[in-house]
């Protein structure tokens, strides 16, 4: 774990104060989101279900170990914790989690616009690629087999009609990839509402992952996998609903 790790009761207060902005950038409303830190190598402080995030209080966090099962708390942790146990499975290097359900984000994946490619300079230098998981039904397991093929590869994951998943070091860090995210999604919605959206050319990604690599940026550990087309997600739902028999 990471040296220094804050005390419980300031994690705790962290973690709430980032729900709270995801409600007042209208990111969630609701019941919607979820979002989740480490505490340590065994324990994961988690938002719990059915609340209104937007207004959650400290004392209302519920501890886990790292599959879910509750260890302290007096409400249930998040219906959706399936995702977030996928991410600590397979990025060591990830201490929180954030799941929002950005609209203009989710817009675009619903009109078929991915956020794969490089559009907005500075987004690409934060996030690198942004893929679209496709469809799951929420809280089954075919939301982490869903998103599986791109944990590795991916600090920002869009949830086809769903929602997003940002992940980081930190709950801030989360957090600020997903109100990127979202803030990405706005400029590319209003520019389209104008005009064609044309991404960089690839040498100009290219120069950008370079750049962030020169100042230190965090990547995943992998390299993002190549973009899919919308016949591409809809062949990756036909594979995923044909292993699972229906």
């Amino acid at each position: 774990m990471q040296p220094n790790m804050p005390r419980e009761a300031e994690l705790r207060e962290r973690l709430a104060l980032v729900c709270q902005r995801l409600y007042q950038k209208d990111l969630i409303a609701a019941g919607d989101g979820n979002v989740s830190l480490r505490l340590d190598a065994e324990r994961v402080l988690v938002t719990p279900s059915g609340f209104h995030k937007g207004f959650i209080r400290p004392d209302e966090l519920i501890i886990t170990d790292l599959h879910g099962r509750k260890l302290r708390g007096t409400h249930k942790p998040s219906s959706e914790f399936a995702m977030h146990a996928l991410i600590y499975a397979e990025r060591p290097d990830v201490f929180a989690v954030v799941h929002a359900h950005p609209p203009h984000t989710v817009a675009l994946a619903l009109a078929g616009v991915s956020l794969t490619e490089c559009v907005l300079s500075e987004t690409c230098l934060l996030l690198g690629q942004v893929p679209t998981a496709p469809y799951s039904t929420p809280t089954t397991q075919e939301v982490p087999d869903s998103l599986r093929p791109y944990v590795r590869s991916a600090n920002a994951i869009v949830m086809h009609r769903h929602g997003a998943l940002t992940m980081g070091k930190t709950v801030e860090e989360a957090w600020q990839r997903m109100e990127a995210v979202e803030h990405s999604a706005k400029i590319i919605c209003a520019a389209r509402a104008i005009g064609d959206v044309k991404p960089l050319p690839v040498k100009e990604s290219q120069k950008l992952e370079q750049l962030a690599q020169s100042l230190g940026i965090p990547r995943p550990p992998e390299p993002p996998c190549p973009p899919s087309s919308p016949s591409e997600s809809a062949l990756i739902e036909a594979v995923l609903r044909k292993l699972k028999g229906q």
